[in-house]
């Protein structure tokens, strides 16, 4: 278990964990993606594709001819870590997540 043992006056001891925020990195440029129209343009250009068979509440990525698909909350505001490191493992020369 990773974090913070906290000590209450009231007795009650919790474990805190005090993750920081995540941010993918295009590391060709060394930038943050801020918005998923950046996003897609960076996939373009290795080779993913918009893939707009799936469910309407994601926008999804499908590099041809593998199997590989990224899918990601419609919403930026709900894109997170899970996703970044999705990203990264997919893209592994391209991307990477660091701490804020």
């Amino acid at each position: 278990m990773a974090g913070v043992w906290v000590f209450r006056p009231n007795g009650v001891i919790n474990l805190e964990n005090h993750q920081g925020k995540k941010a993918l990195v295009h590391l060709a440029t060394g930038k943050i993606v801020s918005s998923y129209s950046s996003l897609e343009q960076i996939l373009k250009q290795f080779g993913w594709e918009r893939y707009n068979g799936g469910d309407p509440d994601f926008l999804q990525f499908h590099k041809p001819p593998t199997i590989d698909l990224i899918s990601l909350p419609r919403d930026f505001a709900r894109f997170g870590s899970v996703q970044m490191f999705d990203i990264a493992l997919k893209c592994p020369n391209t991307f990477h997540v660091r701490d804020m």
